[in-house]
């Protein structure tokens, strides 16, 4: 791979991780009421998971424009620029929401990134449960000490 994918990919990386962070560790929740349904946090989430879909499909894309590709059904495909694009998007789609088909597998070093990737699709709905749990102890306990 040449110098200038690596440095994207880099970046793509050091995005999504900045991303997961500052979602698991971030204070945007602490104004949030026990029995509520919170906009801003599906809000939150739903982009957390668009950032890693988008920023996982970029790698996948760029492993593919540097022939370390998907296979799709079990054989190797040419497929178009747009093509190996919308490929990767689908891929990541369906590895971060842990559904994986089947239907199309990586080949080599997409094979670590790809269960890296669902990894954190099962992991963070855990963090999100847990912030929220975290929240709601902060409150109550703010709550009694006001009283």
């Amino acid at each position: 791979m040449d110098i200038i994918s690596w440095i994207v990919m880099t970046a793509i990386i050091i995005i999504v991780t900045a991303s997961i962070i500052g979602f698991i560790h971030g204070e945007r929740f602490r104004n949030m009421r026990d029995s509520r349904f919170s906009a801003e946090i599906f809000y939150t989430l739903l982009v957390i998971y668009l950032i890693v879909i988008i920023g996982f499909a970029l790698v996948y894309f760029i492993l593919s424009m540097n022939h370390i590709l998907l296979v799709e059904n079990g054989e190797l495909r040419e497929v178009s620029v747009f093509g190996s694009l919308v490929h990767s998007i689908y891929f990541s789609g369906v590895t971060v929401l842990t559904i994986g088909y089947g239907d199309i597998t990586p080949i080599g070093i997409g094979r670590l990134i790809a269960l890296i990737q669902a990894l954190i699709g099962y992991v963070l709905p855990a963090a999100f449960v847990l912030k929220l749990v975290q929240s709601n102890h902060k409150d109550r306990d703010r709550h009694t000490d006001m009283l």
